[in-house]
């Protein structure tokens, strides 16, 4: 049997084995220096907070191209300044520069004392309270939605029950149509004991849904993109941008048990929300009551909302003016991406302007106190504070 070394060339395998070893050492020198890794820094203010959830204001940067409000809401599961994960790759960012007035909810980490929220909770009490703080804080009588992922499907939901208060609707990445068996996520999804798991914990750790979705691309979440890594630890900034997207996949927030329970339970595995049988607040869910402008994104390479989950929301709303925008590349790669930087933004920013119809506030808006839902057991209390906050700058986060 021949000897599967014998063709080795050792000054080569020598000449690597030490640039190898000089940019470890070089990389090691840099990580101990790096003594922050900074995220979501656009300058923001704190305009209104209610329970963990507080809502920001981004100071505009240019002349306003749009009379009408932004509201950005983002996926229960992650932490929204992966929509700022850095200067040079925030998608906040670039629709500031072309004049959108952005707002976004950053639901924080939910308790215990969380744990019996659930979906109406979330969309007719949270989300409905802050669009009426940014139609307050705008002098606008509606606001543009703009949800990712799973907030696109909140936002989706909450147009359709609320579209006097919708001026127009984006969804990025968002799941609709959950009869897919594309991609794992679905897959596992429909099988998933969901009460044992919320009946266990009460407040889903996030780490535990992190894991999951590493499973989803082991090899490249779990060894690639550490090997990848070894490339760029002698570029400071290259790292740190390596770092951002670590902190970021880390960052999970805990899950309120009995909104993750509806949430698999009517939508992954009942598929509720086409079939026009989901329900909140005693109010059934039509999606053909969203009239109002749609702007429907999807990434023709998502491997967590494939484009089979997203693209039949056109056929079900009941606008006549409705976009179905494909974006050539990946669920993350929509907002972090390269060509996002040049593409998606803009194009958001052109939709928007010529669908910018801005009318004055005809009544002084208050946001409402999330109401207590009737079926949940007590014996976690639960305060809610509801209260409109001064306009100070905050640090970033």
């Amino acid at each position: 049997m021949n000897n599967p070394f014998s063709s080795l060339d050792a000054k080569s395998l020598m000449k690597h084995l030490g640039e190898l070893n000089s940019k470890l050492m070089k990389g090691t020198e840099l990580l101990t220096d790096i003594s922050e890794v900074d995220v979501g820094t656009a300058p923001k203010q704190l305009i209104y907070e209610e329970d963990k959830l507080k809502l920001y204001h981004y100071k505009p940067t240019k002349e306003k191209a749009c009379g009408v409000p932004v509201l950005v809401v983002y996926a229960l599961v992650n932490r929204p300044y992966m929509l700022d994960i850095q200067p040079d790759r925030s998608f906040i960012r670039n629709l500031l520069e072309l004049g959108l007035d952005v707002y976004i909810i950053d639901w924080g980490y939910p308790t215990q004392a969380d744990r019996y929220l659930n979906m109406d909770d979330y969309i007719n009490g949270y989300i409905n309270n802050c669009v009426d703080a940014v139609r307050k804080n705008a002098k606008s009588e509606k606001v543009s939605l703009m949800g990712v992922c799973q907030g696109g499907t909140f936002s989706a939901i909450y147009a359709a029950l609320h579209p006097e208060k919708v001026q127009n609707l984006i969804t990025l990445v968002a799941p609709f149509d959950f009869s897919t068996n594309d991609g794992l996520l679905f897959n596992w999804s429909k099988t998933m004991d969901v009460d044992a798991l919320v009946d266990a914990y009460g407040v889903v750790p996030g780490n535990i849904l992190n894991d999951g979705f590493l499973m989803l691309m082991p090899f490249n979440l779990n060894i690639k993109k550490y090997v990848d890594m070894l490339h760029v630890m002698e570029d400071k900034e290259k790292l740190l941008s390596f770092l951002r997207m670590e902190k970021w996949i880390f960052d999970s927030p805990g899950q309120a048990g009995e909104c993750l329970r509806q949430f698999v339970k009517d939508c992954y595995q009942g598929n509720k929300l086409v079939k026009g049988k989901l329900k909140l607040g005693g109010k059934s869910v039509d999606l053909s009551k969203i009239t109002m402008p749609i702007l429907n994104i999807y990434a023709s390479a998502d491997h967590l909302v494939p484009p089979a989950a997203t693209k039949p929301f056109n056929d079900l709303v009941g606008s006549t003016d409705k976009t179905l925008y494909e974006f050539q590349g990946g669920h993350i790669g929509v907002f972090v991406g390269s060509r996002s930087q040049k593409e998606l933004a803009p194009a958001i920013s052109k939709w928007l302007t010529q669908r910018d119809a801005p009318a004055p506030v005809k009544a002084t808006l208050a946001p409402k106190k999330v109401a207590p839902t009737t079926a949940k057991p007590a014996p976690v209390a639960k305060a809610v504070v509801a209260k409109v906050v001064s306009k100070k700058p905050i640090k970033p986060e």
